[in-house]
């Protein structure tokens, strides 16, 4: 099975960074490798961030797990959190996608 482009650990004005994988093989919507995504994965931030904490794993081991299926938009407000993004590379993303679901389950 072909995963799919591997996107460099994105970092952030303060130093923080993570990996955000979308692909066949990540825990994304939808899962092919195409995209664009509503939904993607995050791993091995390098400090908790409280934004995608909810998504975690393993809530115990917060900068060593993966947090799956974690909208568009809530990594974006992550990386706002810490200045922006200055390195990396994020796959493509479907905000309008996550912003539907996001206001669906909230009713």
């Amino acid at each position: 099975m072909h995963l799919g482009h591997r996107y460099a650990r994105v970092v952030c004005a303060d130093g923080f960074n993570m990996s955000v994988q979308a692909n066949s093989g990540a825990y994304c919507t939808p899962p092919d490798n195409e995209g664009p995504y509503y939904q993607l994965e995050v791993g091995f931030p390098s400090a908790r961030c409280a934004t995608l904490f909810e998504y975690a794993e393993d809530p115990s081991k917060p900068t060593q797990t993966v947090y799956g299926y974690v909208p568009s938009d809530t990594i974006l407000r992550c990386i706002e959190a810490h200045g922006g993004m200055v390195d990396g590379e994020l796959p493509p993303m479907d905000l309008v996608t996550a912003y539907k679901v996001a206001a669906d389950s909230a009713q």
